[in-house]
């Protein structure tokens, strides 16, 4: 047993563990997913950042010390990020025949996120920095971050939002796709990108190629549209909310 202790004592501390744990973790969650039959309801996402938060709960491993082996995986958001790049060139010619349709959509889908999230917080009494904070949850993470300090919001609770609504919309989204008979790939990937920002374009883009391309680029434009309106429409909004 002294031996088991002392090679824990050992692997808590190598950056090492933790990345393996992210990947095993990951892993497993996407074996669940596909022996469950690709269900959104088991996003491997969420399973995987369940199983990972169990772990480390247990283990008493607070989240600097597990970063250090994680921010491995975290580096290469970028380049995957970049990558979405690749369908979006393939299916080019389809997003210049949908250019008025993107555009319409994504000034309403970015303004409805927006405004329902703030009318959320206000209607439950909340305070004007939680409703700058939830205000840009649908945009991808360090975008939502930035315009939430610069605005007065929270940023670690907009960082936490943003990943609940991510998973979220990669769950639930394609079920209200269904339900509302939109089979077209253009619509459903750009819903959900607009939504649920990288997580749910990479549930689109598991899926078809043409919802992943439209996903990765409506997350892409509702990061810049948000970043454009929000400040606008919280300095029109905040009279009504801030003292």
């Amino acid at each position: 047993m002294d031996n088991l202790a002392d090679t824990w004592v050992y692997l808590s501390v190598s950056p090492l563990l933790h990345l393996t744990i992210t990947l095993v973790a990951f892993q497993g969650a996407n074996w669940l997913f596909e022996r469950a039959g690709r269900t959104p309801l088991l996003n491997p996402v969420m399973v995987a950042v369940l199983i990972v938060v169990g772990i480390l709960l247990a283990t008493g491993t607070d989240y600097a010390t597990y970063f250090e082996g994680a921010q491995f995986v975290h580096f290469l958001l970028g380049p995957a990020t970049v990558a979405l790049a690749i369908p979006l060139y393939r299916q080019w010619h389809l997003v210049r025949r949908s250019a008025l349709a993107i555009v319409v959509s994504l000034t309403t889908g970015s303004l409805t996120a927006m405004v329902s999230a703030v009318a959320i917080v206000w209607v439950l009494g909340g305070a004007p920095d939680l409703m700058v904070s939830i205000a840009p949850k649908s945009t991808t993470a360090p975008v939502a971050m930035g315009i939430s300090e610069a605005l007065g919001g929270l940023p670690s609770l907009t960082a936490v939002l943003v990943i609940v609504t991510g998973i979220l919309g990669a769950m639930l989204g394609p079920i209200l796709l269904n339900a509302m008979g939109i089979t077209d790939w253009r619509a459903r990937g750009f819903a959900i990108g607009t939504a649920s920002h990288g997580i749910g374009t990479a549930r689109a883009l598991s899926v078809n190629e043409t919802a992943g391309a439209f996903s990765g680029l409506a997350m892409g434009l509702n990061a810049f549209a948000t970043a454009l309106m929000l400040p606008v429409l919280w300095a029109g909004l905040s009279w009504a909310f801030v003292p």
